[in-house]
């Protein structure tokens, strides 16, 4: 039996307590379906990143701008969705697609690595450490004034 829509529903995902009508699956494919809405979610996200990296903002410093803006920016949404999953009892596949899915393909750590490494190895110390202390001051600041405003 696969995955279809069904009349399964799944109580408290809303803060009325309306029942919410979810996908009928048994546990062989609750792993794929996940797996497909994380997908749908992450093409979202890659997407976006990919948008933002179109951006004609690439400072003379070598400071790499949009690496940090987008996990800045990732950084407060997943605060988001983390602080209104936990008050509002979003659906967990929704939070899923969200987290997992839109947050995870939008956001990049491979590429701030990369770009730190690269920054390091044109001899660029104080810019290498200063995007690295500014994205992790910022991307945990940006995930605390997410959650304070929930």
């Amino acid at each position: 039996m696969g995955c279809r829509p069904t009349a399964l529903r799944y109580k408290r995902y809303s803060r009325t307590g309306d029942n919410c009508v979810l996908f009928d699956c048994d546990e062989r494919n609750l792993g794929l379906l996940n797996g497909i809405i994380v997908a749908m979610g992450g093409a979202i996200g890659a997407v976006l990143r990919y948008l933002i990296g179109l951006l004609p903002l690439n400072p003379q410093n070598g400071f790499p701008l949009k690496t940090f803006c987008i996990n800045v920016i990732g950084a407060f949404v997943i605060g988001l969705v983390a602080a209104l999953s936990a008050r509002a009892s979003l659906n967990p596949r929704f939070t899923l697609f969200l987290k997992v899915g839109i947050c995870g393909g939008f956001t990049t750590f491979s590429s701030f690595a990369l770009e730190t490494e690269t920054l390091l190895g044109k001899g660029n110390q104080t810019i290498a450490l200063l995007y690295v202390l500014s994205s992790l001051v910022c991307g945990v600041l940006a995930v605390a004034a997410a959650e304070s405003l929930v």
